[in-house]
């Protein structure tokens, strides 16, 4: 079978992404890893398929490079409403389906997606690092000298312990300075750093939101560039309308055989 490809990424979050409207294509975990392969497939750090929707737009089908269907992304998220509309699904306002629910998004003027995130209704603190989902789960760990630090074997000593070993977990190092934030994540189902997680910097904006109540909006910088956070804090574990913010980039395209 010959499928029809295009690359995007967002902040270097790179993605595979198949236009599926029709239906007419479904993979098998095996197929969606060697696609995802950096040495003998196309490479990515996931793959996704703009399926059809009743309703919406239309829906996110996300897989991690493992080939296993994942969480939440949201840097896909945002390179999937960028693909849309790069395809001839022009909206000032999107709605589409994910697997954690439904989504709001829009492109800006200068060119960002801003991609809504689910609302979050609980952090918990553990031994001064937290732990929050925000689509997918994520541990944060308040950091110094955070370029220093080994995240592949840091991130996967938290990851595989007994008690994320299961379900997994992603794993933010996080510095503060100057009042904007500087994070690097472990990504379960990539087993690496990858350079950028949005889901991941939704999670470090709100666990550093030192702001009184209100709408508060954080600047962060990952290795693959500039994102950033906006949302309204209720309190110190609760935030609703949670925007992830940042560019979403087309590659290439091209064909491969499966």
């Amino acid at each position: 079978m010959k499928l029809e490809f295009f690359k995007y990424q967002g902040t270097g979050n790179d993605f595979v992404i198949l236009h599926n409207l029709k239906g007419e294509i479904e993979l098998t975990q095996k197929q969606v890893k060697h696609l995802c392969d950096r040495k003998f497939g196309i490479g990515g750090d996931g793959l996704m398929l703009l399926n059809k929707h009743g309703k919406l737009d239309f829906e996110m089908k996300y897989y991690n490079a493992d080939g296993r269907e994942s969480s939440m992304c949201g840097n896909g998220g945002r390179c999937l409403v960028k693909f849309a509309a790069d395809n001839g699904i022009n909206k000032s306002q999107y709605h589409f389906s994910a697997i954690d629910g439904d989504h709001e998004a829009y492109i800006g003027n200068e060119g960002w997606v801003y991609l809504k995130m689910q609302d979050v209704k609980k952090v918990e603190e553990h031994y001064g690092n937290f732990i929050l989902n925000t689509g997918s789960p994520h541990y944060v760990h308040p950091a110094r000298d955070v370029y220093d630090i080994n995240v592949y074997k840091e991130g996967r000593e938290i990851r595989y312990n007994d008690r994320f070993n299961k379900e997994g977990i992603n794993v933010n190092f996080v510095e503060e300075i100057e009042r904007h934030l500087i994070v690097r994540t472990y990504e379960r189902g990539v087993e690496a750093e990858t350079l950028s997680c949005g889901t991941g910097v939704t999670a470090s904006a709100l666990v550093f939101a030192h702001n009184d109540n209100g709408f508060n909006r954080i600047e962060v910088k990952t290795l693959g560039g500039n994102l950033a956070v906006e949302f309204d804090k209720i309190s110190d574990h609760e935030f609703e309308n949670i925007w992830l913010c940042g560019p979403a980039q087309f590659v290439f395209k091209g064909e491969v055989e499966i």
